[in-house]
């Protein structure tokens, strides 16, 4: 089990990898995220590790990237797209100081070390959905669960609020971690 944020955040790019690479003709298959098929889902998580270099490698602001990286970036070939943002985000976080280093938000300022343990939850989430998506194992390994747990209970009752988050689901007694995780995202396991 990685015992580090940087290890957290890249096994959870690993693992988010390895289901992109599985997709294979699906891109078009429907997601739990219901307004996104796979290609969209998957823009979308690359979308987030393209942020990272600018934001927290370079120090630059939501408003000085801008609209740099709407649209479409995955292009012809979405596996490649999705390797190299993934490889380009570790790397910046994986940088001397950047975890302690101010990034500035469209929140806010954030200390680089909770910008990355969110995208590592969003990465550990998503990967469910896509698993769900193209027929993969959608088992999530224990470690990136309780990670994402304990990254989300904070904030539970207001995810639903900001409108990016489903509602969370009521949770049945007895759920393993993984239920109880994706429940508060609104997810049923």
């Amino acid at each position: 089990m990685p015992d580090t944020l940087l290890a957290q955040h890249a096994e959870a790019l690993r693992l988010f990898g390895e289901r992109v690479r599985a997709v294979g003709d699906g891109w078009d298959l429907p997601t739990p995220c219901t307004e996104w098929n796979v290609r969209d889902l998957v823009n979308h998580v690359t979308g987030e590790q393209v942020w990272v270099p600018p934001l927290v490698g370079e120090g630059r602001t939501v408003e000085e990237v801008g609209d740099a990286f709407d649209g479409d970036l995955l292009g012809d070939d979405p596996v490649a797209a999705w390797e190299r943002a993934a490889t380009a985000a570790q790397a910046a976080f994986a940088a001397p100081g950047a975890l302690e280093r101010t990034v500035q938000l469209s929140y806010g300022p954030t200390p680089g070390s909770d910008y990355c343990a969110e995208l590592t939850t969003d990465c550990v989430v998503h990967t469910w959905d896509l698993s769900r998506a193209i027929g993969a194992d959608d088992r999530l390994p224990d470690g990136l669960v309780e990670f994402a747990i304990k990254q989300v209970m904070p904030h539970a009752d207001g995810l639903a609020a900001s409108g990016m988050f489903a509602a969370p689901l009521e949770v049945p007694a007895g759920a393993d971690a993984q239920t109880r995780l994706l429940a508060l995202m609104g997810r049923q396991g």
